[in-house]
């Protein structure tokens, strides 16, 4: 994953000197760019942070990135930097899953505080990511016959009964059961339950 770092997306060099000035006067790492096809050139899926898109710019637009972003599957914020004229069509931008947008003139404490809160959640939403896939890959190691005792285990059912139901040894079951366990990296049938409950 690289570097968390607020995205500056903006055609106007004083505004974007503006924003870097702005962002390392209050420590947030950035990168800066001038134009919307810059940064997509430059965006790949291990970008973090946040991005802040001028909504008009010359070539490609802010809602166009936008747009290619969620093509993308990216799920890096997005804050959306507007003129008077665009505030209706802001507001459609969040509906459409943008996290904020700010009018010009804005209020620069206010913009560096959405910056570090959305850079925030990039970070817990990437946490959350890693932890979802780490399961998936250790669900992903267990045989099928451990599968099928696994889902015998969650629903509470003692060693014998799995034996008996399976038609295999006990001493089998438990050979299985540690494996699993192993596998799934827990050391209780709760913590497995835990482990693969669906998150909120």
């Amino acid at each position: 994953m690289s570097t968390p770092q607020a995205h500056l997306v903006d055609d106007d060099d004083a505004i974007r000197d503006a924003l870097a000035w702005l962002l390392q006067s209050r420590g947030i790492p950035f990168a800066a760019y001038s134009s919307a096809e810059d940064f997509l050139a430059a965006w790949s899926p291990a970008l973090s942070g946040c991005a802040v898109l001028d909504m008009r710019m010359s070539g490609m637009s802010g809602l166009d990135c936008f747009d290619q972003l969620r093509e993308r599957e990216s799920r890096l914020p997005v804050i959306f930097l507007t003129g008077h004229g665009d505030v209706p069509l802001a507001v459609a931008t969040l509906k459409k899953g943008a996290f904020d947008f700010f009018e010009k003139p804005f209020n620069d404490n206010d913009l560096a505080c959405r910056i570090n809160e959305a850079m925030e959640l990039d970070a817990r939403q990437r946490i959350a990511d890693a932890s979802v896939d780490s399961v998936n890959s250790r669900l992903a190691s267990l045989t099928s016959r451990e599968r099928q005792i696994m889902e015998l285990v969650l629903a509470g059912k003692f060693n014998k009964v799995i034996a008996d139901d399976l038609n295999i040894s006990m001493r089998t079951v438990e050979v299985h059961r540690a494996n699993i366990f192993d596998k799934m990296q827990v050391k209780t049938a709760v913590e497995l339950a835990n482990l693969l409950k669906p998150g909120p």
